[in-house]
């Protein structure tokens, strides 16, 4: 018989968005800073060989765009609400996280899923959808306390013994949760989620485009009144902020991977078009200009 690899948590801290989101194995996804602030990441995660868990913490709030892994089954524990919610790999999502942000997720790998006969369709409708439980807290602070034991123990748990445990907990919290939000609720907050869905859809294709107002309420296919009001609710605040905090992310990562550029160059192109304002800008958000960002990158290139 062949003896299963040890179990070994593997902890990645960093200090850049794009460095956040490239850290978690499988999962297509894009991040972009949306509150001031030096950001600071970890990212703590076990593989099961079918079944991965993960804990991310996040001091700035963030904008995701991202869906788990084809055929997956992830449960997600969101330290900032308590809430439960269920991922497949069958849409995009999109929202904005609160600062100081930790969430903690067991994800079900495809394989394993078809292997114990885990019916993805019978969850349709609660994809998504704020779950609550008694359990979740409970199991939240548990899973992260395992990773912490894990990395410290000689001898751990066997891996399908974990990986069990993780299977029946999950099916019983997800058995005893209901929905947080009341119907009305529920369905205005699936109009936002799918507005926001379409735009983060366009967004994640074309990262680098720059679009006015008007422009970006065609994509969402809805009137001005409607996405300035979807915005609102959904993130805490206008489209044209929005927009600006996404000009000066992209802004960043040109400046992180083009060092032969300039600063100015860089303003154009994401239609800053005063130079001075730009820098308060950036740096107001990333907490340095946007020359020490241009400097720290031909330092390493």
């Amino acid at each position: 018989m062949t003896q299963s690899a040890p179990l070994h948590v593997q902890a990645f801290t960093t200090g850049d968005v794009s460095a956040q989101c490239s850290a978690t194995p499988g999962w297509v996804q894009h991040y972009q800073q949306m509150s001031p602030g030096h950001f600071a990441g970890l990212i703590r995660y076990l593989d099961l060989q079918g079944v991965e868990v993960y804990e991310e913490r996040m001091n700035t709030r963030i904008e995701q765009h991202f869906n788990a892994p084809e055929g997956s089954l992830a449960f997600c524990f969101d330290g900032s609400d308590n809430a439960l919610y269920l991922l497949n790999g069958e849409s995009r999502n999109t929202w904005i996280t609160p600062e100081n942000y930790r969430e903690v997720a067991v994800v079900f790998g495809p394989e394993f899923v078809q292997r114990k006969g885990l019916e993805l369709a019978r969850l349709e409708g609660l994809f998504m959808a704020p779950l609550s439980s008694l359990q979740n807290s409970l199991f939240s602070r548990w899973l992260s306390g395992t990773l912490t034991r894990l990395s410290e123990e000689t001898d751990p748990p066997s891996r399908e013994a974990l990986t069990q445990q993780l299977l029946d907990d999950c099916l019983f919290i997800l058995d005893n949760a209901c929905v947080c939000l009341d119907q009305g609720s529920l369905r205005r907050r699936t109009e936002e989620r799918s507005l926001m869905a379409r735009i983060g859809e366009w967004a994640a294709d074309v990262p680098d485009a720059t679009v006015n107002l008007l422009e970006l309420a065609r994509i969402a296919g809805v009137s001005l009144r409607q996405l300035q009001q979807g915005f609102k609710t959904y993130t805490g605040m206008s489209p044209a902020q929005w927009l600006r905090l996404r000009r000066l992310n992209g802004a960043r990562r040109e400046l992180l991977s083009s060092p032969e550029t300039t600063v100015a160059q860089v303003a154009m192109n994401w239609s800053f078009w005063h130079l001075g304002r730009f820098s308060n800008s950036y740096r107001a958000l990333f907490q340095e200009l946007p020359r020490e960002t241009l400097k720290h990158a031909q330092k390493i290139s």
